[in-house]
């Protein structure tokens, strides 16, 4: 499987399941008569991120995984979002910015080095790094946002996270 195969598609289906979840988190909370933007404040723990930081932490999982297996420059966001508008407005433009991603962008870049500026000195293989760092770090928020919602409340299952298959006929 190449390293786009394995990265971008993945990185897109999961935030588009993400922005569905908001959907019937929203549903859910119009149906018991609370205010919906509560949810980005709930947490599974004391010690843990909120479900806003949760999203974001998710896409820039996503966007510094694209960018760096490419060596492209990611876009910035500066984690300024309190409103569900807002956050998924920046589910939106990673996934506006994985949207220009091709396979040729990453075709070939295995052994290239990943540099991460929170370890300085260090490098990492980029195949390396999207099975040991990118995929599990994002898969971390993306399951932690889920659960959140899921323990709120929200009318959430496998199907959901899961997502859409691509079925073909026999």
């Amino acid at each position: 499987m190449s390293l786009y195969s394995a990265s971008v598609p993945q990185l897109t289906k999961m935030l588009k399941c993400l922005d569905t979840w908001l959907d019937k988190a929203e549903a859910h909370a119009k149906a018991k008569s609370f205010d919906p933007e509560l949810y980005l404040g709930f947490r599974l723990a004391p010690d843990q991120y909120p479900l806003v930081r949760q999203i974001q932490a998710a896409c820039d999982a996503a966007k510094f995984a694209a960018a760096r297996l490419s060596g492209k420059e990611a876009p910035k966001h500066p984690d300024t979002e309190t409103t569900l508008k807002e956050i998924r407005t920046r589910i939106q433009s990673v996934l506006s910015y994985l949207g220009t991603f091709q396979p040729s962008d990453i075709a070939g870049r295995e052994d290239s080095l990943v540099e991460l500026g929170f370890l300085e000195g260090k490098v990492i293989r980029a195949e390396d790094y999207l099975n040991e760092l990118a995929l599990p770090n994002f898969y971390f928020h993306v399951t932690t946002a889920y659960a959140i919602l899921r323990h709120s409340g929200v009318d959430l299952g496998k199907r959901d996270y899961v997502g859409g298959l691509t079925l073909r006929d026999k």
